[in-house]
């Protein structure tokens, strides 16, 4: 027992509008859309040259007369992949001729709802070499328009014209090449709005040179490495004492306080985990050392070298929390 619902009737009805377009994009194929179209240039040595130093392509045939009149070719000649070069027509775009088949299949897959296009592929068959001086003209024909796909992009018709190249003699006209183009008409998939999640912050890198400077962080406390020998101060946490050269030390707790000595505003790169543009500055602690930091609760463009600033603590996750600074009102 089938039972007819509004679903069943709009896919049913789907089906059959899918169908009568098929039917009518099925019609262009075979459909010859320009014939005898001659190219804008003849074959000639600086557009090869350009195209020879593009590519890096430093075969003598190409660019070298007296050589190139030595080979079996007996001159120079542009290279195959140039085939296609030949036929375009400048960048001043062209005047769409509303009469031109393909035109009209564009039109019709468009007005059905297949307005995004995207080149897929492209085939060459190349018959014979192009010597200087020759002039191509070609014939494009719709060979084929494919059923209704589904791909990544979207769905939508693959078409696919096939160009055949000529240089005539006279009234005879010679193959020397073949060019398959195909592109997709497509309708783009429906982009499903999801939440955008912010990946973490760089993780911290600990060593046993500063591992006692990360667990007092952790403890919420900023220490400062001290030389027991000549109690010089340091910081970042380092080995041995860069004064005296000593390797024993032991640490203080910094009070928190400290003064801008130097900043930077970070534009570039862009890191998703941070929320560009940030200030970093160097902040000379009242102990006398200084320590890069973010300076946080102020735009960046109003940080300023000399303010006052005082030590806390962001937890950015669980995993990672790091000291920071924050403006502090001077007294007048």
């Amino acid at each position: 027992m089938t039972v007819n619902t509004a679903a069943n009737t709009a896919e049913a009805a789907d089906g059959e509008a899918k169908a009568a377009l098929l039917a009518r994009l099925k019609e262009f194929e075979g459909v010859h859309s320009e014939s005898g179209v001659v190219a804008l240039d003849p074959v000639n040595g600086p557009m090869i040259r350009h195209w020879a130093e593009t590519m890096g392509d430093t075969n003598p045939v190409y660019t070298d007369a007296d050589f190139a009149k030595d080979t079996h070719f007996g001159g120079i000649v542009a290279p195959a992949t140039m085939l296609q070069v030949w036929t375009m027509r400048g960048l001043q775009p062209a005047v769409a001729n509303p009469d031109s088949p393909v035109q009209k299949l564009y039109d019709l897959v468009v007005e059905a709802g297949f307005g995004s296009v995207v080149a897929t592929n492209c085939e060459q068959e190349y018959v014979r070499p192009l010597r200087l001086g020759e002039v191509v003209e070609f014939d494009q024909l719709i060979e084929t328009v494919s059923e209704e796909k589904t791909t990544g992009l979207g769905t939508g018709h693959f078409i696919t014209t096939l160009m055949n190249l000529f240089v005539r003699d006279g009234d005879e006209r010679e193959l020397v090449g073949t060019h398959r183009f195909r592109i997709l008409r497509y309708t783009p998939h429906k982009k499903k709005a999801k939440e955008a999640k912010r990946p973490p912050r760089p993780r911290r890198v600990v060593n046993r040179d500063n591992q006692a400077f990360w667990d007092g962080i952790d403890e919420g406390k900023l220490l400062i490495q001290r030389c027991t020998n000549c109690q010089t101060l340091r910081l970042p946490f380092g080995p041995g004492c860069n004064k005296c050269a000593s390797l024993e030390w032991d640490t203080i707790e910094a009070a928190g306080g400290g003064t801008i000595y130097s900043h930077v505003t970070m534009h570039y790169p862009k890191f998703a985990a941070f929320d560009m543009p940030y200030a970093v500055a160097l902040v000379e602690l009242d102990e006398g050392v200084r320590t890069l930091s973010n300076i946080e609760g102020i735009p960046h463009d109003e940080v300023r070298i000399g303010m006052r600033v005082q030590l806390e603590f962001v937890q950015h996750d669980a995993d990672l929390k790091v000291p920071a600074f924050r403006p502090v009102e001077q007294e007048a």
